[in-house]
């Protein structure tokens, strides 16, 4: 998978906080997952009723929406909430069904009270998980993901990118994309890339159709082969009808 690295918003940052962090520090916020990168099934963290659970049970064995938020936040992840609710409504996949989404918070200082003041009401329900976790837990994940961001102390605020991930259901890293420019399309695709089985035969052939990558700008190498390929056999049949053709016209002429 190809790195992809994110900068982070610094417009809503006052300038205390711009202040806090170096340059450096901020150069090194990015979400670059390596190669074969796995969110770990067996990390645990709780729940919106401050249930336990693992980060596999919210999984549960289907294509997966991996977004890491800070709950306090209601400049930038707030709104990515949003966003990412709204496209995923449009989609017309279903939670539970066809997804999973995973909401989990990047500072340890939140509890599940902040994870339910955060959800909102946005999202919820079967399929949905907003999970809160020690600091190992978090850690052992961004890390894993390629998630990196840096904590403001002093000014109690953490940059980190505006985007999330789509896992494959056993957690592989399948593709990463902007919590802020996104389109339903481009979200639909990127679930049914995840998870092959879902949808029916009109969502697999939209998806060889319009494959298109939406984070690099190129068709995945999966579509890109089935074009080339669908050509070939196009030029194969007009040259197999023109044979049919000539025939045909050859017997008529015998026949006169």
């Amino acid at each position: 998978m190809r790195v992809l690295a994110l900068t982070v918003l610094m417009a809503v940052w006052s300038s205390s906080a711009l202040s806090a962090l170096t340059e450096q520090q901020l150069k090194d916020v990015a979400l670059a997952p390596p190669e074969g990168a796995r969110a770990p099934a067996t990390l645990e963290f709780r729940d919106m009723d401050g249930n336990e659970t693992t980060l596999g049970h919210a999984i549960d064995g289907r294509p997966t929406l991996l977004l890491p938020a800070d709950f306090t936040c209601t400049q930038i992840c707030g709104p990515a909430l949003t966003i990412v609710a709204s496209a995923l409504q449009q989609t017309g996949l279903l939670a539970g069904r066809d997804y999973s989404l995973v909401v989990f918070g990047i500072d340890a200082g939140d509890d599940a009270a902040a994870a339910r003041r955060f959800a909102g009401g946005q999202v919820g329900g079967p399929g949905v998980s907003v999970l809160v976790g020690s600091q190992a837990s978090i850690d052992h994940l961004t890390t894993a993901i390629g998630y990196r961001l840096q904590t403001d102390g002093q000014n109690s605020a953490v940059a980190h990118p505006a985007a999330f991930l789509t896992l494959t259901p056993d957690g592989h890293v399948s593709r990463a994309f902007s919590s802020l420019g996104l389109q339903p399309l481009d979200l639909k695709l990127g679930i049914l890339e995840a998870g092959a089985s879902v949808g029916g035969l009109r969502s697999r052939i939209a998806l060889l159709c319009y494959g298109f990558d939406p984070v690099h700008g190129i068709y995945t190498r999966r579509v890109d082969s089935a074009l080339k390929l669908g050509c070939a056999l196009t030029v194969a049949l007009l040259g197999l009808a023109i044979v049919i053709m000539c025939r045909r016209s050859r017997r008529t002429g015998v026949m006169t």
